[in-house]
């Protein structure tokens, strides 16, 4: 299954960010993919929770939303939008950070809220709330497709191995890690925590991400580390974008799931123990 991961340096705009994705999605498509993914809040990066109130949509509103779901059927593809930015009905206001997973008739046929909130200080300067302004997710996600059984989730949920555990478990053969990562983080941790899930669990891990320093008319601008990445069930780097925007093909081979999980079938080894 031909694949292609879509980097992008989207600004806080989704009017302006909208198409320049649908034009990656063509250039994907005119390139023989067959599945196309796009990064975490494909539709919107901003830390501005002002600013964010006025440009975001709720979902049945979203623009971003609409418009990739008419690209898959324009191109004929399989889409996982990796995540939208989006208002939700709660009280407090707080936004949801949600993957969809679109079928080549624009169908929605999966949707999953991210679980894990990026609450960390990483320096002095650096410190991110993600759960001042979004809600987490409950619900951990697999969708079926002709291709794949396909495993959910987005960037700091990489860090949280039994996740991905439990998405193997549950039949996953791909698991997808759409991300808008920190540059900091990222050249420490993210090509070792991405193979790290594929070692585990003998399965494809996708994760397309946001790059550079994205644009911001309010609020400081942020940067992201870029290197969308694809890795192999052997844990096997397969395509590094490095740091610019663009798109990058894969080719996906279900059959190279199998062989790696009965090379070692550790899914299947869990063991009960007490303590500690």
């Amino acid at each position: 299954m031909k694949t292609a991961l879509l980097q992008l340096n989207a600004s806080d705009d989704p009017a302006v960010n909208l198409p320049v994705t649908l034009d990656l999605v063509a250039q994907a498509a005119a390139q023989g993919a067959r599945f196309v993914l796009t990064p975490e809040v494909t539709n919107c990066v901003s830390q501005n929770r002002a600013h964010q109130q006025a440009v975001l949509q709720h979902e049945a509103d979203d623009i971003t939303l609409a418009g990739l779901r008419a690209a898959a059927i324009l191109h004929d593809v399989w889409l996982s939008i990796g995540s939208l930015a989006l208002k939700t009905d709660d009280p407090d206001g707080r936004f949801a950070n949600r993957s969809f997973l679109i079928d080549p008739a624009g169908q929605i046929v999966a949707r999953y809220d991210k679980i894990h909130m990026f609450d960390v200080t990483v320096s002095d300067t650096e410190t991110y709330r993600e759960s001042a302004g979004y809600r987490p997710g409950a619900q951990a996600v697999v969708a079926d497709t002709p291709f794949a059984r396909i495993g959910l989730s987005v960037c700091y949920d990489v860090r949280f191995a039994y996740l991905y555990r439990a998405l193997a478990q549950s039949g996953a053969e791909v698991l997808l890690i759409p991300s808008a990562f920190s540059p900091v983080t990222g050249a420490a941790h993210w090509e070792p925590l991405l193979r790290a899930r594929a070692i585990e669990t003998g399965a494809y891990v996708l994760a397309a991400a946001q790059t550079g320093e994205h644009a911001a008319s309010a609020g400081k601008p942020r940067r992201t580390y870029g290197h969308s990445m694809a890795v192999s069930p052997w844990g096997e780097v397969l395509v590094d974008m490095g740091t610019d925007p663009g798109v990058a093909l894969v080719d996906l081979d279900p059959a190279q799931v199998a062989e790696s999980r009965k090379r070692i079938a550790a899914l299947s080894h869990d063991r009960p123990f007490e303590g500690p």
